[in-house]
């Protein structure tokens, strides 16, 4: 093939990727944003690759789609759009590609079949309907890192794992995970045939990962209001688009602001004892005598209480799983006093057990025996109220707080404690549950527990 000819190839490929975006554009408004910002660039290798900014594309084989299937090219574009959107290229693991890619590709496929669009129905869809059924069983919600953790433990063989990728593949990943330079030898971004409606996001200084998060939020905000109605028909867009879009907290800083100030016995190198100091002065004139202080003011947990909400919906290995990563951030010299005075509830509809610890050595102690009690009803207002029972007996000094861990579902109390509560919300359905506005509230996923 001559230099002519492929070059005619080449427009003619570019020509149905745009006809497939104008496609889209026509019928997903919403999507406007993100559908124009890809430069086009012929590749010989995979038939279509992005990472985030080129299109890299094989024009014989996006030809061979095009005349095989014309719907195929729409759905092949809006799958590299909506990996984009979800920032699947930005946030995989390494530790399996092959399965993160199968993930990847699943969840972008039922996004596309949620939206129900005439112009991107393919063959392959009929295919997936049986892997779809079988996800939505075992994990409801479909994100990719939810498939991905699913296959993972499932322990799909390398083939088992290629041949259910045949029925949702439409782009090779394979720029997903090359340096910037291998990147820029694919694209030759100098040389680029015609860059897309890219608006110069890059030259603004935004990296890529800023730019698609930047769509991402838009499009979420407009599919709750201005594009509602199209929202509602696309569940698991929405789906993924809470999951990628949601707030990441750390649970090791959250915990460390329940911190409170008191003495530990540690060299304070910032002051000195002013009496050695001026004794120094007296005796030998211009020779003060510097003594270190020994003790040091510094923030850390010394008296604080942890509710645990043992009912039937929340499961007692994630409340084990909890309390030990409690205890992991505590046991750490710099946020845990030697001596504490920390009190561990259980409660359902009432209070089922409380545990006073005082040393590491109880704690140790009561994390091998620990036993879920309860498994009925929810209501959080026994706590509260057993927790204010304590602070009238003195059985603190200065109790800086308590840390609610619960799935969410009971009932608060009607005013705020005379103590600071935060409320460890477990949901890995990407809600977002509803709190008094006294209270402070942490959305955790299992996974980050």
């Amino acid at each position: 093939m001559d230099e002519e000819q492929q070059k005619q190839l080449n427009k003619l490929a570019r020509d149905v990727l745009i006809l497939s975006r104008n496609t889209l554009l026509v019928n997903l408004r919403f999507l406007d944003s993100a559908l124009s910002q890809f430069e086009f660039v012929p590749y010989d290798g995979a038939p279509l690759a992005t990472e985030g900014k080129h299109l890299c594309y094989n024009s014989i084989e996006v030809l061979k789609r095009y005349k095989s299937e014309k719907e195929v090219s729409v759905r092949d574009y809006l799958h590299l759009v909506m990996h984009c959107v979800f920032r699947h290229m930005f946030m995989n693991p390494t530790i399996d590609r092959p399965c993160w890619d199968l993930a990847c590709d699943i969840a972008v496929e039922y996004s596309i079949s949620e939206l129900g669009l005439k112009s991107a129905t393919a063959k392959r869809e009929a295919l997936q309907q049986k892997v779809f059924s079988e996800l939505k069983q075992e994990i409801k919600i479909l994100t990719a890192e939810k498939i991905y953790r699913y296959y993972l433990d499932k322990g799909l063989s390398s083939l088992d794992m290629a041949q259910l990728r045949g029925c949702f593949y439409a782009d090779n990943h394979f720029l997903w995970y090359e340096t910037e330079d291998v990147i820029a030898s694919v694209t030759g971004e100098s040389q680029n045939e015609n860059p897309g409606d890219n608006s110069g996001n890059e030259a603004s200084g935004q990296s890529l990962s800023e730019i698609w998060k930047d769509i991402s939020e838009k499009m979420q905000t407009d599919l709750e209001t201005f594009s509602k109605q199209q929202g509602d028909k696309a569940g698991g867009l929405m789906q993924n688009l809470n999951a990628v879009n949601r707030e990441k907290y750390d649970y090791t800083a959250f915990l460390k602001k329940f911190a409170v100030l008191g003495e530990a016995m540690k060299i304070n190198d910032d002051e000195f004892d002013y009496i050695f100091y001026t004794y120094g002065l007296k005796m030998y004139e211009k020779m003060p005598l510097i003594e270190p202080l020994e003790y040091k003011e510094v923030r850390r947990i010394k008296e604080f209480v942890i509710a645990i909400d043992t009912s039937g919906s929340v499961e007692g290995e994630l409340v084990q799983t909890f309390v030990q990563k409690t205890y992991n951030i505590l046991k750490s010299t710099e946020s845990f006093f030697i001596k504490i005075n920390l009190h561990i509830i259980q409660c359902d509809a009432e209070i089922q057990e409380h545990i006073k610890i005082t040393t590491q050595d109880e704690f140790d102690t009561y994390l091998k025996t620990m036993k879920i009690r309860g498994l009925g009803g929810t209501d959080f207002r026994p706590v509260f109220e057993f927790t204010q029972k304590l602070i009238d007996e003195k059985e603190f000094t200065n109790l800086k707080g308590l840390i609610y861990f619960t799935d969410g579902y009971g009932t608060f109390p009607a005013q705020k404690p005379d103590f600071d509560s935060a409320f460890v919300f477990v949901d890995d359905e990407y809600n977002n549950p509803d709190v008094p506005p006294w209270a402070i509230k942490l959305v955790l996923q299992k996974d980050e527990i």
